[in-house]
């Protein structure tokens, strides 16, 4: 709690020192004018290709690819909603102060020396910089071996990105600094998603186990238990008359008639002996 506490007053005070025109600002116009790409043009090419690391639709894909595999391999959805609350808490974060702040960036400003916040624009705080540190963070926060060799090229792929962007001028260097608190928050705020996770885990296999050991469970209370559960048992087999489609019908029957007389009514017996029930002529 007081790592997260020390993180969002970092987090805040890039804001308030942008709003008081501190030296942070004048910084953010002086690296926007001298044009990194332009000192460093060897560069850009190198830069355009490792800037991808903190795109979020690259990277996001290659992340469920992998936990899709590993949910596969493990039957464990556990990382797989962790991470997905991950993705949750990012967007809603990041989303609601680009929202509210509405900075341009150094490409669109109008005014040297402003914040440019309220103008429309959406790059403060960095995505690139808070996606790049949350889902490689989140995924060796997931891993079960070399977390730390992980949790370090994490790391360094978030600070390669937030200063590629900056080099590209596609952001300040404030937003650089806010995407890096920004993804900080999600990542020291994602072990109070685990408890929720396992709770969904917990609910999904009791659902499943349910519905294994009495396939018309779903239908509801109506089914009598002591009378379908058996009949569904006797019953599995091979398609027809006596198969697990009549006991489905018998179910469903049961779901809105009398239970007793669904039963017997349409007891796989009663079917193999004199065929489909009869129903009177009412005309």
């Amino acid at each position: 709690m007081t790592l997260f506490a020390l993180v969002a007053g970092v987090y805040a005070a890039v804001f308030v020192a942008l709003l008081a025109r501190s030296p942070l600002l004048r910084l953010d116009w002086r690296l926007a004018m001298w044009r990194p790409y332009r000192q460093w043009p060897e560069l850009r090419e190198l830069l355009d290709i490792l800037v991808v690391a903190g795109q979020r639709g690259p990277t996001m894909t290659a992340a469920l690819a992998w936990l899709g595999w590993r949910y596969w391999r493990s039957r464990n959805p556990r990382p797989l909603l962790v991470f997905l609350a991950a993705l949750v808490l990012l967007n809603v974060s990041v989303g609601a102060v680009k929202l509210g702040t509405g900075r341009l960036g150094p490409g669109s400003a109008h005014t040297i020396g402003s914040t440019e916040f309220l103008r429309g624009g959406d790059v403060f705080p960095s995505g690139h910089t808070a996606n790049c540190l949350v889902i490689w963070g989140t995924l060796a926060h997931l891993a079960t071996r070399h977390r730390t060799a992980a949790a370090v090229a994490a790391a360094l792929a978030a600070v390669v990105v937030g200063l590629a962007t900056v080099y590209l001028g596609t952001h300040w260097f404030s937003d650089v600094l806010g995407g890096w608190a920004a993804g900080a928050l999600v990542l020291l705020a994602l072990p109070c998603c685990e408890p929720f996770a396992e709770w969904v885990v917990v609910r999904v296999r009791r659902l499943g186990a349910r519905l294994g050991a009495d396939p018309a469970s779903w239908l509801g209370p109506g089914v009598a238990v002591g009378t379908a559960v058996p009949a569904v048992r006797a019953v599995r087999g091979p398609r027809g008359p006596g198969g697990w489609a009549a006991s489905a019908f018998r179910a469903f029957a049961s779901r809105w008639l009398n239970p007793a007389a669904a039963t017997a009514a349409f007891h796989p017996r009663i079917w193999n002996e004199r065929g489909p029930p009869r129903v009177s002529d009412m005309s």
